[in-house]
C-alpha cells in the first residue's frame, strides 16, 4: 500500500497562510541563531557533548556521549557524574550571582516572597539536611505533594541534592490517586502541606495524605508538613514533623555529593491507556542538558536581564522542567504563582506581568482560549510591554488563538513559540527558534537543532509533505525517559514496540508543503483536558466502581475552552434510577476517585454502548454522539441499531 492512500495517512484537510518572521532586531541580539542546525546535523553526538560540557558543571567528565547498545535503554553521558542541585543553586552564588532573585513568589491571597540564589541554596541545604536526619538517603523515593509555593521547588532541589528520586503528584489528585503512586514508588517520605490558597480560599491536602496512608503503606516513614494556611490538620504522632520544627532549625552548611549522569532524579506518573498510571523515570545528566538547552534557546533567555514565568504547575512535566530544573540551571529570575487566573479578578495574571516586569511568559492554550473568552478589554487595562517572547505548552494551539495570543498579549510584536514535548520526552524536542524561524500560527515546525523526528504511515514510511500519519522520534535524546518505573516490558511494549527501532509518541502529526510540522493530538484513547492526559480506562474503572454503574465509556470531546472535555456515556445496574441526580452524583465521584480534572463534562446514560463483535467499544461513534456530529461507519458492530438506540434513548446532563 502506498503512503498516498487515505488508509495510510491522516488528512490534511486545514490551511494557514499566515507567516510571522522574527524582527532584524530580534534576530540580531538571539541566543540562538540558525548556525546551531548546522552544528548539529554536522556531528549530533559532537553536539549534545559540547552543550552538555558548556552549559553545565560537571564533577567528572564523562568518557562517552551516547551508549545505544542496549536499545531502547540508553545512557548519556556514561562516565559523567555531577550534581543537579548544585547546577541550580550553588554555581551562581560561586560565580558571583547570589544576589541574584531566583523566585518571585506571589500567593493567591497577594502575599509575595523573593528569594534570591543565595538564599535558595541556604534554603536547599537546609532542607537536604532535615531529609538525611529523617532517614531519607540516596536512591530513596520522596513523594511530593504541595501547592505552588516555593517548598515545593525547594523540596525538589534537596532530594535531587542527596540523590533521592523524587515524585511530584499534582496536588488536585485525590487520597486514591495519591495512594497508587506513593505505593507503586515505595515512597519513604511524603512532603505535604496543611493546604494552599485556590479560588480565594484554603484548600485542604493533608487529609489527602492522610486517606493515601490510612490505606495501608508500610514503605512511609515520615510526613513533613509544611504550614501555609493555618488550618486545623490531624495529626499522627512520631510519623508527622513541621517542616518549621525540623527544616527551619536545620543547619544551612551541606556538600553536593556527586552523583552518576544515570542516577534516577525522578518519577513522573502519566497516564496510560491501562488503567495503572505509569511512572515514567528521568535520570540526571541527559535531562538537566536538555532541559537547560532547551530552556536557554528557545525562549531566547538572557539570564542578567529577563524575567521569565511558566504558569504550570510542579505536578506536571512543565513544572519540572521548566520552573525547576532549566530556568534554575540557566540561573534565570522567575516568578512563581501558588492560584488561579481569574482570582481576584480575570485581570490576575497580567497584573502580575507587569508588577514583575515579566519579559518570558509560558502558557497554555486553555488558558489563553479562556482570556479569549474573557475579553480583550481586560488584558488591555494592564502594562504587558515588559513581554518579549511568549510561549505554548501542554497541546496543539488552533492558530486564532495562537494570533490573539500575539497581538493582545504580545502586541502583535513578540514571538510565539509553540513548544511539543511530553512527560516521556523530558525536554522541548520540536519548537521555532524565535530569532531563526519564520513563525506559521499552530505549528511547532521544527525539530530543535539535535532532536531527529519524522511523520509515518502504518507501515512505517516516512509521508510525504502535504500529508499526515504517526509523529516518531529516530534518534535518542539526552532527556528521553529510561524506562517505566519497575517495568522495562512495558516502556518497550508501549513505546518502541509500533515501529521498529522508533520511539512512538502516540500523537498523530503532518506535515505541510514545506515539511514543517503540525501537531494533531492523541491517536490512541488518552485524552488532553487543559494540557493533561487523562486516560479514558482510569475514568471509566471510577465511574464503574459506583455501585450504581454497570458499564462506561468515556471519550475526549472537542471543547473550547479545555482543547478536549471528557464525556462519559454509562449503563445503569437494573435497580438504579435515572435523573439529574445520578449524574451529579457520578461526576462527584470520579473527582473523588481520580480529582477534579477528571470531572466529565457530560454524563448521558443509556440502555447500550457500541461494541464489536470481538467486545471492544467504539469510541469513534461515541465521539461523534458528543460532537453532535454524523454517526460514522457502523458497520463493524455487532449490532448496528445500537447508535440509534443510543441517540434515542439517551438521558443526562452537562455541567454547569
Amino acid at each position: 500500500m502506498s503512503s498516498e492512500t487515505p488508509s495510510t495517512s491522516l488528512e490534511n484537510l486545514s490551511r494557514e497562510d499566515r507567516r510571522f518572521p522574527p524582527s532584524e532586531e530580534f534576530s540580531a541580539q538571539a541566543v540562538a541563531t540558525s548556525e546551531l542546525y548546522d552544528r548539529a546535523a554536522a556531528d549530533r553526538e559532537g553536539f549534545w557533548a559540547e552543550q552538555a560540557r558548556e552549559l553545565l558543571s560537571w564533577s567528572t567528565d564523562f568518557t562517552q556521549t551516547l551508549d545505544w547498545s542496549n536499545a531502547p535503554f540508553a545512557k548519556w553521558f556514561v562516565g559523567g557524574e555531577l550534581n543537579v542541585a548544585y547546577n541550580c543553586t550553588d554555581r551562581h552564588v560561586e560565580a558571583g550571582h547570589g544576589d541574584r532573585v531566583a523566585l518571585h513568589f506571589e500567593g493567591e491571597p497577594g502575599d509575595t516572597r523573593t528569594l534570591t540564589y543565595a538564599e535558595l541554596t541556604a534554603a536547599v541545604k537546609q532542607a537536604a539536611n532535615a531529609l538525611t536526619d529523617l532517614g531519607v538517603g540516596e536512591g530513596d523515593r520522596v513523594a511530593i505533594y504541595l501547592p505552588m509555593i516555593p517548598e515545593a521547588v525547594i523540596s525538589m532541589l534537596a532530594c535531587a541534592r542527596i540523590g533521592a528520586p523524587h515524585s511530584v503528584v499534582f496536588g488536585g489528585f485525590s487520597a486514591e490517586a495519591l495512594h497508587s503512586r506513593i505505593e507503586d514508588a515505595q515512597a519513604k517520605l511524603v512532603i505535604t502541606s496543611d493546604g494552599g490558597y485556590r479560588r480565594g480560599k484554603p484548600a485542604a491536602l493533608k487529609p489527602a495524605v492522610d486517606g493515601a496512608l490510612a490505606k495501608g503503606s508500610e514503605s512511609v516513614e515520615h510526613v513533613l508538613v509544611v504550614r501555609r494556611t493555618g488550618q486545623d490538620v490531624e495529626w499522627t504522632d512520631g510519623r508527622d514533623v513541621w517542616w518549621h520544627d525540623v527544616v527551619d532549625s536545620a543547619s544551612a552548611e551541606h556538600e553536593a555529593q556527586p552523583m552518576d549522569a544515570e542516577h534516577p532524579l525522578f518519577i513522573l506518573y502519566t497516564s496510560g491507556t491501562t488503567g495503572k498510571p505509569k511512572g515514567i523515570l528521568h535520570t540526571s545528566g541527559g535531562y538537566l542538558t536538555q532541559a537547560t538547552y532547551t530552556h536557554r534557546n528557545v525562549f531566547d533567555l538572557k539570564p542578567e536581564t529577563d524575567v521569565y514565568w511558566c504558569t504550570a504547575d510542579i505536578g506536571w512535566v512543565t513544572g519540572h522542567s521548566y520552573i525547576v530544573y532549566g530556568p534554575l540551571s540557566n540561573g534565570a529570575t522567575q516568578v512563581i504563582y501558588e492560584g488561579t487566573p481569574d482570582t481576584p479578578h480575570q485581570g490576575r495574571w497580567w497584573e502580575i506581568v507587569a508588577k514583575y516586569g515579566v519579559s518570558i511568559l509560558y502558557t497554555a492554550p486553555t488558558a489563553i482560549r479562556t482570556f479569549m473568552k474573557w475579553g480583550e478589554q481586560i488584558p488591555a487595562e494592564h502594562d504587558l510591554t515588559s513581554l518579549r517572547v511568549l510561549g505554548s505548552v501542554g497541546e496543539p494551539i488552533n492558530p486564532e488563538a495562537w494570533v490573539w495570543y500575539r497581538r493582545v498579549i504580545g502586541g502583535d510584536r513578540t514571538p510565539v513559540v509553540d513548544t511539543w514535548w511530553q512527560t516521556e520526552t523530558g525536554a522541548i524536542m520540536i519548537s521555532p527558534l524565535p530569532g531563526v524561524t519564520t513563525a506559521k500560527p499552530g505549528s511547532a515546525q521544527v525539530p530543535l537543532p539535535g532532536i531527529s523526528a519524522d511523520v509515518l504511515d502504518d507501515e512505517g514510511h516516512p509521508v510525504p509533505n502535504g500529508s499526515g500519519g504517526y509523529l516518531v522520534l529516530t534518534e535518542p535524546w539526552p532527556s528521553m525517559l529510561r524506562g517505566i518505573w519497575g517495568d522495562d516490558e512495558r516502556y518497550k511494549e508501549t513505546y518502541w514496540s509500533r515501529f521498529e527501532h522508533m520511539y512512538f509518541a502516540g500523537d498523530g502529526a503532518k506535515k505541510d508543503d514545506d515539511g514543517d510540522l503540525w501537531l494533531l493530538g492523541r491517536v490512541d484513547d488518552v485524552m488532553n483536558i487543559s494540557g493533561h492526559r487523562l486516560s479514558t480506562t482510569e475514568i471509566e474503572s471510577a465511574l464503574v466502581s459506583h455501585p450504581k454503574v454497570a458499564e462506561a465509556a468515556v471519550v475526549g470531546a472537542a471543547d473550547d475552552t479545555t482543547g478536549q472535555a471528557v464525556c462519559a456515556f454509562v449503563i445503569l445496574r437494573g435497580n438504579a434510577e435515572q435523573g439529574d441526580d445520578i449524574v451529579t452524583e457520578l461526576r462527584n465521584h470520579v473527582a473523588q476517585e481520580i480529582g477534579p480534572i477528571a470531572k466529565p463534562r457530560q454524563i448521558m446514560v443509556v440502555a447500550e454502548l457500541p461494541k464489536t463483535r470481538s467486545g471492544k467499544i467504539m469510541r469513534r461513534l461515541l465521539k461523534d454522539v458528543a460532537e453532535n456530529r454524523e454517526v460514522g461507519d457502523v458497520t463493524t458492530l455487532a449490532d448496528n441499531t445500537v447508535m440509534d438506540l443510543i441517540k434515542s434513548g439517551m438521558t443526562g446532563s452537562s455541567e454547569d
